[in-house]
């Protein structure tokens, strides 16, 4: 019996080996980002699909998902990424523009105006540059996203820049506020998944976002009217899915491939989702009874005048090649 119970014994440790191996070489990776899980939002999605398809490879790969800013706040995201402590984040890359002041550039009032001029600025100088300084940080790009957005507030429609004369707004990058404070608003600085509380407490009266952010955060039950982005968006953002170079660099060849080909599938379905968003933008506000208006091309040009003297002229002095990369933008046809 004994001889009996240590084949068993011996059986049963032979068999666990393989399955320890295969074990010890699965790899947790860990995505963080400040957006709603579960409800559709979808830079969430964007970073599920590369969840999935990495599994699905079957390298070695698991990524789990901490939505809502519950494994960092937005702004300690890019440290994070930089460092290694977090593996991947969809992040609006102007919040490091504090490190990186070159990334202001791409959330510039009036630099993009509409998707296909976004589409066609992924394969620009311009974003061949800006992707250069997020790879010289120690950060790669898995997935492009430029969103389009807009503006809201509690007080009226903004329309001109006298529409924000003594306004507290709510600005998502230094670029924005620049040019808000040129028209006399006043400068109030949170991440988008504030805006809410600071809308609902008076903290803010107004507030630049993008379309998703609009949707997903509700901001329709705090504010009367919306400039949507329609024809002449005056606010575009870049949003992509970032990866730590360091954890990167830590998987083997295969677990990279299935990464990067994760990251073009979900770059795909953003593509196919992103005027859909503006559109989603405007039913769900309408149907919440807020008023909604855009911008006609004089209230666009009145506007680009005031980031020209503000926003632009500020970026050209502060950023060493900052008026290179803006006419590097606006050569995009």
């Amino acid at each position: 019996m004994s001889n009996r119970l240590g084949r068993l014994a011996a059986t049963a440790l032979i068999a666990a080996v393989p399955l320890s191996a295969a074990l010890a070489q699965t790899v947790t990776l860990k995505a963080s980002h400040q957006f709603p899980g579960g409800k559709g939002d979808v830079r969430d999605e964007m970073v599920q699909i590369i969840a999935r398809e990495a599994k699905a490879a079957n390298v070695g790969l698991e990524v789990q998902v901490f939505p809502g800013a519950s494994l960092f706040k937005a702004s300690e995201q890019w440290n994070a990424l930089v460092n290694g402590q977090l593996d991947i984040s969809s992040f609006p890359l102007d919040y490091a523009s504090g490190k990186v002041r070159a990334f202001g550039a791409t959330l510039m009032p009036g630099l993009v105006r509409s998707h296909d001029r976004a589409a066609r600025l992924n394969d620009s100088p311009f974003m061949k540059e800006i992707r250069a300084k997020i790879d010289k940080a120690g950060v790669i790009v898995l997935s492009d996203a430029w969103l389009a957005g807009a503006m809201a507030s509690k007080r009226g429609c903004i329309r001109t820049p006298a529409d924000v004369k003594g306004l507290k707004i709510r600005s998502a990058g230094p670029t924005f506020a620049q040019m808000w404070q040129a028209a006399g608003a006043t400068i109030v600085s949170i991440p988008s998944n504030e805006v809410y509380n600071a809308l609902q407490t008076g903290v803010a009266e107004a507030t630049d976002t993008s379309a998703g952010s609009f949707v997903s955060f509700r901001l329709y039950e705090q504010v009367k009217c919306l400039t949507a982005p329609g024809d002449n968006a005056l606010w575009f953002m870049y949003e992509p899915v970032l990866m730590s170079k360091k954890s990167f660099d830590r998987l083997d060849q295969k677990q990279r491939d299935a990464l990067l080909a994760a990251g073009r599938k979900a770059q795909a379905y953003f593509a196919k989702e992103t005027r859909g968003l503006d559109d989603k933008l405007v039913k769900t506000f309408k149907e919440h009874n807020v008023e909604v208006v855009t911008l006609t091309p004089a209230e666009y040009d009145a506007w680009l005048k005031v980031a020209r003297e503000s926003s632009y002229a500020e970026f050209a002095k502060e950023v060493p090649d900052g008026k290179q990369l803006i006419d590097a933008a606006l050569a995009v046809k």
